[in-house]
């Protein structure tokens, strides 16, 4: 069992930044990889990043790339994604979740999600 709450959601202003944190409970957690996911109002839930459970390896979607990072402490049993560069269409509730499956941008192969965290960017 994986218990997941994401933090450091806010708002800020367009070109600005933010880091989010997705602290988990349970001796397992570095055996998940952990992906980033985002909801826009009157959207679907759509994938953002995601990591190895080593940290070796990681992906993005396209409109983020070189822009944000997915990034984990194992020992820490944290897994961040800093933002910078922020637009108003990264508005969204992030949502953090653990997965074991094979394709990392498919919600439904993810076992545990946190309750998501506002992000709010004003143009």
């Amino acid at each position: 069992q994986v218990q997941l709450v994401e933090s450091g959601g806010g708002l800020v202003q367009a070109g600005g930044s933010l880091r989010l944190s997705c602290a988990a409970s349970g001796r397992t957690f570095s055996s998940y990889d952990m992906g980033w996911f985002r909801q826009a109002p009157g959207k679907e839930r759509e994938f953002v990043a995601a990591i190895s459970w080593s940290g070796r390896t990681t992906h993005y979607r396209d409109s983020v790339k070189g822009r944000f990072t997915i990034s984990r402490d194992n020992a820490k049993n944290t897994v961040y994604l800093q933002m910078n560069s922020l637009k108003p269409e990264d508005t969204a509730v992030y949502y953090c979740g653990a997965t074991r499956g094979s394709s990392w941008s498919v919600k439904a192969l993810y076992d545990y999600w946190g309750q998501g965290t506002q992000v709010t960017v004003s143009s």
